[in-house]
């Protein structure tokens, strides 16, 4: 394709460098970006003079109708060039073919396609998690065969191939030798992915036979209020529907932001005894921590009491509710293994952050859209400088909390790491009651006595070792979140790359 509009079209031989450069059989590892692709037979034609500044070339897989004057419409098809690409929203000039700005304005990333060549391909879907890709690969127009390239969101994990057999997913590591060229198979080695695709278009892979047709696209949901510049808004703007839950300090509801935006609502009681002091902290602490496992704070509302804040809203509830729904007793275990690893990710932020939770545990981690999963709550979380915060506060959750946490009050980020080896038992029963059969004073008891809960049914060894390192009686011993990301990941992707 590329020598055929290079012959056709001569005098964009200087665009064409710019962007493919010397290449001129397609090809090659792009390394993936966060962007969705386009259609493979759509080439950006662009005009380096006309561009107004220097930057990425995008474009609109699909159409979007501004919700306020800071975003900007467009239609499937339009060309863009980047200003800024940070967070869900994107800063960015519509232009034409030949560069001229069309207007400008704030975009849905997750609408847009790159103009690198891989990333044209029908079949490649940038950076996307495994549960992006199942839910890409069983909608109804998929049939076995399917199939999807992506660059996995795992550290050292790379590029995955993601194929549809039955109802089920099998996923692929793509292997990348010295040389560059890259197999899924140890007998099997390609110069390109598209040679890869090529081969198995005409041959079999491992247990699930030949590739058969691109994975159909699913248009992704509208990021919701995340370009917003004011953080305080009016009460007035919101409609509250049903209760999502309730909890000792504050209630969630199920909202719309004008009437048409899904959030979720937490309304602070009026008669807790959370103080403006208080319920202003744990404003501070949302606004500040980033990241894509970890609850986004969109706006609060203060102007009167009482107070709600603002936040995205996670679909499936808690995870909690999750795991003993029908939805979560279908999870495989390399699945739940990956839940627990996005737990640990984002709490592996928080490790950076130098701040802690003091409440971690699946009733307080929420999951939305493509099983992803935050963490919530962060309504007994301390920013602290010292290794420990301490406190009187006896309202404490005894079955998820740290022996020195019980007895002294003393929190940490190794506290957490405690709290999270509870969890991790919570997620592989599927929402399984932590000690059973002990009393909060029994449990307390019976774990400073070196008492530690039993590996459960069909928990994996790996799993299980986790837990105990977890469950350290000296914080120091623990390990920190950041190397049991490392881990989980690590181990849900070999057990879910093993075909079946």
């Amino acid at each position: 394709m590329g020598e055929c509009l290079r012959r056709a079209c001569p005098c964009l031989e200087t665009l064409w460098q710019k962007i493919f450069g010397d290449q001129k059989e397609p090809g090659g590892h792009s390394g993936g970006g966060s962007a969705r692709s386009a259609d493979h037979n759509s080439v950006v034609i662009r005009s380096s003079e006309s561009v107004p500044e220097s930057g990425p070339i995008y474009k609109a897989v699909w159409s979007f109708k501004a919700r306020h004057e800071d975003e900007l419409s467009f239609q499937e098809g339009d060309l863009f060039n980047v200003i800024s690409s940070t967070g869900d929203w994107w800063h960015a000039r519509k232009i034409d073919k030949n560069g001229r700005v069309l207007g400008t304005g704030n975009v849905p990333s997750n609408f847009l396609a790159s103009a690198e060549f891989l990333e044209m391909q029908p079949w490649y879907f940038g950076t996307m998690n495994r549960f992006e890709a199942q839910s890409h690969l069983l909608v109804p127009e998929n049939e076995d065969g399917a199939f999807l390239i992506r660059h996995s969101e795992k550290d050292n994990v790379g590029h995955v191939l993601s194929v549809r057999l039955g109802s089920r997913v099998r996923h692929f590591k793509i292997h990348q030798d010295d040389q560059n060229n890259i197999n899924v198979e140890p007998n099997q080695h390609f110069s390109s992915f598209i040679n890869l695709v090529e081969y198995y278009y005409a041959n079999s892979l491992s247990t699930v036979g030949r590739l058969r047709h691109p994975c159909k696209r699913v248009k992704p949901s509208t990021p919701d209020l995340g370009n917003l510049d004011e953080w305080e808004l009016p009460k007035e703007e919101f409609t509250l529907e049903e209760e999502l839950g309730t909890g000792y300090f504050a209630d969630v509801y199920r909202g719309l932001w004008k009437n048409h935006i899904n959030v979720a609502i937490k309304i602070i009681k009026n008669d807790s005894e959370l103080n403006h002091r208080e319920f202003q902290r744990e404003v501070q602490i949302l606004k500040s921590l980033r990241h894509r496992h970890l609850i986004c704070l969109f706006a609060v509302c203060t102007a009167s009491t009482p107070y709600y804040i603002i936040t995205e809203l996670m679909e499936k509830g808690s995870l909690l509710s999750f795991l003993r729904g029908p939805e979560g007793q279908l999870q495989d275990v390399a699945s739940l293994t990956d839940m627990a690893a996005q737990v640990a990710d984002g709490m592996a932020y928080l490790e950076e952050q130098k701040s802690i939770h003091r409440d971690l545990a699946a009733r307080n981690v929420l999951v939305g859209e493509h099983y992803i999963c935050k963490v919530a709550d962060f309504g007994l979380a301390r920013v602290i400088k010292e290794p420990f915060y301490v406190t009187e506060d006896k309202k404490i959750p005894y079955k998820w909390s740290a022996p020195e946490a019980i007895s002294h009050g003393r929190f940490s980020i190794k506290s957490d790491v405690w709290s999270f080896g509870i969890l991790v038992y919570e997620i592989i029963t599927y929402g399984g009651i932590p000690y059973p059969a002990f009393s909060n004073q029994e449990v307390y008891l019976q774990v400073t006595k070196g008492y530690r809960m039993p590996a459960p049914a069909n928990c994996p060894d790996f799993l299980y070792n986790i837990m105990l390192k977890c469950w350290a009686a000296e914080p120091d011993n623990r390990p920190d979140f950041n190397s049991l990301k490392v881990q989980l990941y690590s181990n849900s992707y070999e057990m879910d790359s093993l075909p079946t």
